[in-house]
């Protein structure tokens, strides 16, 4: 296929039913044809601790090896106390690791957070965009995506529904397919 583009997909979320997960299924069905995108597990990762750096764990080396491959990596978020969750963090952490080996340096990325409340993980996306550019990532500057009020953007199947959400995120998925290009 021409250009094929692979792409990481993140979910800042370990929760079964998460919003994050359902933004991420709409983008999977909406992403161009020439996207290749593998979801990187991360519920099972240890915490990030320096001594494994010589003594490498497993699924560590998993998602070293997962980050280093792809053209670019999406991360999608939800917000856990006005910042990123933990587990997000952490795999940040794990790929940044050991010194001079960071997958981050010059990798394409783009943050999009979501929250039931009024702010759309605003913070959450602040943080996230804050930690990506101190480990030298490229990330998307626009358009920024903080989706508020993400329950009512959802149906009772809990499928994005919301037909305004839809388009935005549509134009979203081209702008980032037109930056990667």
């Amino acid at each position: 296929m021409p250009n094929l583009r692979q792409i990481a997909l993140i979910v800042g979320s370990l929760r079964q039913d998460a919003y994050s997960k359902k933004i991420a299924a709409f983008l999977r069905a909406n992403a161009p044809a020439n996207w290749q995108i593998t979801e990187i597990e991360i519920n099972d990762l240890p915490l990030y601790n320096q001594d494994y750096d010589d003594d490498p764990i497993e699924s560590y080396e998993r998602v070293r090896g997962q980050l280093s491959v792809v053209d670019a990596v999406l991360f999608i978020s939800p917000e856990h106390n006005r910042s990123i969750p933990a587990a997000l963090k952490n795999v940040i952490d794990i790929a940044s690791r050991p010194a001079g080996k960071s997958v981050w340096t010059g990798k394409k990325t783009a943050v999009i957070t979501s929250s039931p409340g009024t702010f759309g993980g605003l913070s959450a996306g602040l943080h996230l965009r804050q930690v990506l550019q101190l480990l030298s990532a490229q990330v998307l500057v626009a358009p920024e995506v903080y989706l508020s009020r993400i329950t009512d953007s959802l149906d009772e199947q809990g499928n994005l529904s919301d037909e305004r959400t839809q388009t935005f995120l549509r134009r979203f998925i081209q702008t980032f397919d037109d930056w990667l290009a």
